[in-house]
This record gives structure tokens, sequence and C-alpha cells, in this order.
């Protein structure tokens, strides 16, 4: 079994976190691909008597890659959908960073994961992704979103105007910081902070979330995924920022975004102890108020 594993912005210090599941995943039979910076680093600070192959892009992942394992935050989740796309592969997040509603398996737990990875006693939660078209396709093959989409002001204290279509039909001018259109994974990210609701995994809607709007009136809507949407975005400014994920653009005044539901999904490892409901509990400590 061959196993993807990426990693990014680690120090000499958390190499030992990369270092403990390669040894195991040797230890297992299988064998660990590292990505190629991450790679470049374990081979400098790390002896082992045992191969280690790297890969470089998505097009590694086409064939040859059974698992894709994610070893830090949510970030580094992110970074790790990125490779996989539409190869299918089976994506597992080890977090070692802070909050981790999509790296859900901690650290100290690698171990019992891989072991029911092998047994496989899991199962898979197909996630979706939006997928984004614009002028001049600034954003080449990687036009797709795991979280959200985000349009917002660039270098001003001036709101901006984001107009909205659903379906071919007008749905609402925002006049705020920015629009925020997420998935449902994307509703515990950047959508929360800015008042959006809670979706759980499965549903078939997209989420559209201004950024401090202007009228207090304006609320987040949920709408459904197979409908498409259109955002033009025009104010004082000549550009604005345009952010898939962690991925940035800058686009200009009066440009047209076009966004729908990707033609594929994520498979994100899932383990019965590991579901949705129990994550976002116990990472917002609902319940734990003295007064319940």
């Amino acid at each position: 079994m061959n196993v993807a594993i990426n990693s990014h912005k680690l120090t000499k210090k958390d190499l030992i976190y990369v270092e403990q599941i390669v040894a195991y995943i040797h230890e297992m039979g299988w064998t660990p691909i590292l990505q190629e910076n991450l790679h470049h680093l374990f081979t400098r600070h790390i002896r082992t008597s045992e191969p280690v192959d790297s890969f470089s892009s998505k097009n590694d992942f086409s064939s040859g890659i059974d698992l894709a394992l994610s070893i830090g935050g949510d970030g580094t989740f992110l970074k790790t959908v990125s490779y996989v796309q539409s190869s299918g592969v089976p994506v597992m997040g080890i977090n070692t960073g802070r909050l981790g509603f999509l790296a859900n398996t901690n650290f100290s737990d690698f171990q019992k994961a891989l072991e029911k990875v092998k047994n496989k006693d899991y199962d898979f939660q197909p996630r979706s992704l939006l997928k984004v078209e614009t002028e001049g396709n600034i954003f080449g093959d990687d036009n797709f979103a795991f979280n959200e989409l985000a349009l917002h002001k660039k270098d001003t204290a001036s709101m901006i105007t984001v107009h909205a279509s659903l379906g071919g039909k007008y749905l609402n001018s925002y006049w705020a910081d920015g629009l925020i259109v997420a998935t449902p994974t994307g509703s515990t990210a950047y959508s929360l902070s800015c008042g959006g609701p809670i979706i759980t995994p499965g549903c078939e809607v997209h989420i559209l979330s201004p950024i401090a709007p202007h009228n207090l009136n304006v609320r987040p809507v949920v709408v459904p995924d197979h409908m498409p949407i259109e955002l033009t975005v025009e104010g004082r400014d000549r550009s604005y920022l345009l952010t898939l994920d962690s991925q940035s653009k800058v686009v200009k005044n009066g440009t047209k975004v076009h966004l729908e539901k990707a033609d594929f999904m994520i498979n994100v490892v899932k383990f019965e102890e590991n579901n949705f409901l129990d994550t976002i509990r116990n990472k917002m400590m609902w319940g734990l108020d003295r007064r319940n």
C-alpha cells in the first residue's frame, strides 16, 4: 500500500510527528511517499535505512497511491485535497494543530487509526467542492475550493458591492466587506465566523454569507448546490481579492465569477468513533457550560 504524506511549515522539532508516522508505515509493510518539500526536510534531518519516495503534484495521484495522510491542521488538509482532487484517493487528517474540524484524528491515536485502515474498519464520507470559473481562467486547473470562495476588498476600508444571481435569477446586491460562498465542509470555517450556519456533511447545499454587511437585515442564505451562482464585484477601487481556500488572486472591478458544484467529490476517511456531531460538540465545547 502506497501512502502519500503531506505536511507543511514544519520546524525541525515538528519532524518528530512525521518521523514516527513514517516509521510505523514501514513497520506495517507499506510505502511512505512524502510531498517533495517535506521529503527534502525529512531526508536532511532524519536518518532512516528504509526507502522514502516523494511526490510533487496532483498528477502523481492518478495511479499508484492508495491513501493520503495530512499531518497538521485544517490548512494542511486543504493543501492535501488540492493534490488529491479527482483521483478518488481517500484522505485522512492527523491533527497536530489546534482546532482541526477536518484533521480530526489526534496524533496520539494515529497508530490505532492506521490499523483500522489496514483492517478496512472505516468508511468514506464524500465531501463536495466548488468549481470556479473566471474571465481569463485565473486559477487554471486549480479552480476548486473544498471550503469556500471569498470575494472581498483588498486595499481599502471602503465597502464593496457584490451582485449575486442564483440559477440565472437575481438574488441580492451585497454591500459589505465581501461575500463568502461555502460548501457544507466550509460551513465550519470562514462562513461560521461571519455568522453562517453549521451544515452537516452530505447536505447538497451551498451557503452565501456576507462579510460585515452594511444592512443588518441581510443574513446568510442556504441554497441548493445544483443551482449555479454568478457573482459580479464593483466598488471604488480598481481591484479586489478572490480567494479559493488558501489561494488568492487579484480581480478587477466588474469581474464576473461563475460557481457550480464540482463533478467529483473528496473521500474523507471516517471512523465510527469520529462522527461529525461528536467533532462539532467537542471542538466547540458544547454542553460544557457549568450552568447546564
